[in-house]
C-alpha cells in the first residue's frame, strides 16, 4: 500500500509517448511493434523486444499489467502488491529496493513506483529497462500510465479496451451521482492523526467529479494535497460523508470515530454516513478506481 507522504512526493508521469526510429511504420498503435520508446519523469526508456521476465515494484502497475492481460509476462512483484490475489508476490521492496535481489530474477522489464537509491541508473547499468510511474494527478495520468504499459509490454489494444472501459463506467457513475451531491461535503481521512486528501491530490479529484465539496481544501494552505487536519477542523466542519481511508491499515470503523471526542456532532456520525474503504483501492490509482467511484457513489445514494 503507497502510504500518502510518498505518494504526496511522487510526480504524475509525462504524457509524452513516442515509438522508437526502428519501429516500422504504423508501430505507434502496433500492439507487438518493438523496439519501443516512451517518455516518463525520470526520462526516455527503451524496451528493445516483447518482456517475458518482467518485475513490478508497483502495486498500482501490478494491478494494471494484469487488467491489460500481461500478468503472465511477470514473474515478482513487490511486497506491497496484493491484487489481484494470483500475482507472483515476493519480498522484494518498491521502497528500499535491493538491486541484487530484483536482478536474480533475470528480469527484461522493471516497472517502479518510485527511484530510490538510483534504483533506474544501477538497473540500465545491468541492461534492465526501469519505467518509473510515480502517482497520477489526474485521470489523464491515471490512463496515461496504463496505455504505456501496453506499450512496453505489447498489449497495447488491451490497455485501450481497459481504458475504455474505466471512462465508460466512471462516466456513467458520475451522471448518475453528481445530482445527489449537490452541496454536500466530505471528509477523507488517510490516517487516524487525520491526514486528508485535498482536490489537488488525486483523490480529491474523484470527490471533485462527484460534485463534493471537500472540507480538507480550506486547509491545505501549503498545497501539497495531503494537509493534517485538527479535530476541532473536522468537527466545525462537520461533513456530510465520511470516508475512512484508514480501516485496513489503523482499524478505523464508525464506531471509533464515533467514539472521537466532540464527532458525535458531525452529520456524518449522526446519520451513520461512514464509508470505510479499502486502504489499497483508495491509495492506487489502476483499474480499480472504478470500485472507488461505485463506494461513493453508492454512499451519495443512502444519503440522498
Amino acid at each position: 500500500m503507497l502510504r500518502f507522504p510518498l505518494v504526496a512526493a511522487a510526480i504524475a508521469l509525462a504524457a509524452l509517448v513516442v515509438v522508437g526510429a526502428g519501429a516500422p511504420a504504423g508501430a505507434r498503435t502496433a500492439p507487438k511493434a518493438f523496439p519501443v520508446t516512451i517518455v516518463t519523469a525520470e526520462g526516455k526508456v527503451t524496451v528493445a523486444k516483447r518482456p517475458l521476465r518482467v518485475i513490478s515494484l508497483s502495486p498500482t502497475a501490478t494491478e494494471s499489467l494484469f487488467a491489460i492481460g500481461a500478468g503472465p509476462q511477470v514473474v515478482a512483484v513487490d511486497n506491497q502488491s496484493d491484487y489481484p490475489k494470483s500475482v507472483p508476490k515476493t519480498s522484494l521492496s518498491g521502497y528500499t529496493p535491493n538491486v541484487e535481489a530484483i536482478a536474480g530474477y533475470r528480469p527484461d522489464l522493471v516497472v517502479a513506483a518510485y527511484d530510490p537509491k538510483g534504483l533506474s541508473a544501477a538497473l540500465r547499468k545491468l541492461g534492465i529497462p526501469v519505467v518509473v510511474q510515480g502517482a497520477a494527478s489526474t485521470f489523464k495520468g491515471a490512463y496515461q500510465q496504463i496505455r504505456q504499459l501496453g506499450l512496453v509490454t505489447g498489449h497495447v489494444s488491451d490497455a485501450a479496451r481497459v481504458i475504455t472501459g474505466m471512462k465508460t463506467k466512471i462516466n456513467r457513475i458520475v451522471r448518475a451521482s453528481r445530482p445527489k451531491a449537490g452541496g454536500l461535503s466530505v471528509y477523507h481521512e488517510l490516517t487516524p492523526d487525520l491526514y486528508s486528501a485535498s482536490t489537488k491530490s488525486f483523490v480529491g479529484k474523484v470527490y471533485e467529479a462527484l460534485g463534493l465539496r471537500n472540507i480538507a481544501d480550506s486547509a491545505d494552505t501549503a498545497g501539497t494535497g495531503y494537509p493534517q487536519l485538527s479535530a476541532e477542523y473536522v468537527v466545525s466542519q462537520s461533513p456530510d460523508l465520511i470516508v475512512l481511508a484508514d480501516s485496513v491499515c489503523c482499524g478505523q470503523t464508525a464506531a471509533t470515530v464515533a467514539a472521537r471526542p466532540g464527532w458525535d456532532r458531525i452529520k456524518a456520525v449522526r446519520s451513520g454516513s461512514i464509508v470505510r474503504i479499502d486502504d489499497s483501492i483508495a491509495s492506487r490509482w489502476g483499474p480499480r478506481l472504478v470500485n472507488f467511484f461505485r463506494a461513493l457513489a453508492s454512499a451519495l445514494g443512502r444519503l440522498s
